[in-house]
């Protein structure tokens, strides 16, 4: 999940000065973790301790009150019996990345990424946000070929991936909604040739860069893997709860290297 902590640290100088190149310094002093680092480790936290996931939102949130959450959670977490509010946000996509790494078949992964995105995001595109980007994870870290990911998503999901990055570049504007926000995200990854080369597309892309580049990054550490010096340099930006938690979920669910194909992706 580390990759999608990268997307976000890197992607949060751009969210409201959007860069349509991906010639940019990688790294600022003004680089920082947003809500999407935040709900990410939440949910690697209720995984790691089989805690209600509700929980773990509203305590994190309580904890990072300034992290830049949108004002349909805002108010979902300041409710003392939280419900569903009917969200397709994207949202839902750029917190989803531990359910890929925790979970050995890729129905459990489609199950336990509706299980988490429904206690805020319960509309069907938040759900299909969710688990398309949890789906795109799995598959990637199990050995998945890029044509195999993209074809399965497609079909699957019904998004359309056919147009480049620098087809989408042009006209992509600012879209908070799973729909104008994971396609592209996942294209991004696809056009890629490295993970610095994905989370630079991201970016490149304009529009939410900081939960595009999370998703991005999140499907590009699978695949790739992060190089070291990418990994601790993002490391440094986290307090040290987040940090700590981030490390232990690592230690228990992620690989360094892709897996063999354990799985038929046709």
């Amino acid at each position: 999940m580390i990759g999608a902590l990268v997307g976000d640290i890197v992607g949060s100088v751009y969210e409201w000065d959007n860069n349509k190149t991906t010639d940019f310094e990688l790294f600022q002093d003004s680089s920082k973790f947003t809500d999407d680092t935040v709900l990410t480790v939440a949910l690697a936290d209720a995984i790691l301790t089989n805690t209600d996931y509700s929980i773990k939102l509203r305590e994190y949130f309580l904890q990072y009150r300034r992290a830049g959450y949108g004002g349909s959670f805002i108010k979902w977490a300041n409710n003392m019996n939280p419900q569903p509010y009917n969200s397709y946000g994207n949202g839902a996509a750029m917190r989803i990345s531990p359910v890929g790494w925790a979970y050995n078949t890729l129905d459990d992964v489609l199950g336990k990424a509706t299980e988490f995105t429904a206690v805020t995001h319960n509309h069907p595109e938040g759900i299909k946000g969710g688990q398309s980007t949890a789906a795109a994870i799995f598959m990637a870290r199990n050995g998945a070929s890029k044509d195999e990911i993209r074809r399965f998503i497609t079909t699957y999901f019904g998004y359309d991936l056919t147009e480049s990055c620098d087809d989408i570049r042009p006209h992509y504007d600012y879209d908070v909604t799973c729909q104008g926000t994971v396609p592209q995200a996942i294209v991004a990854f696809l056009d890629s040739d490295g993970f610095e080369s994905a989370i630079r597309l991201a970016v490149s892309l304009g529009g939410d860069s900081d939960t595009l580049a999370c998703i991005t990054g999140s499907i590009a550490e699978a695949f790739y893997g992060v190089p070291d010096t990418i990994r601790e340099t993002a490391l440094q930006f986290l307090s040290a709860d987040l940090k700590k938690v981030t490390l232990d979920f690592t230690e228990r669910y992620a690989v360094c290297c892709r897996n063999e194909v354990l799985h038929d992706f046709q």
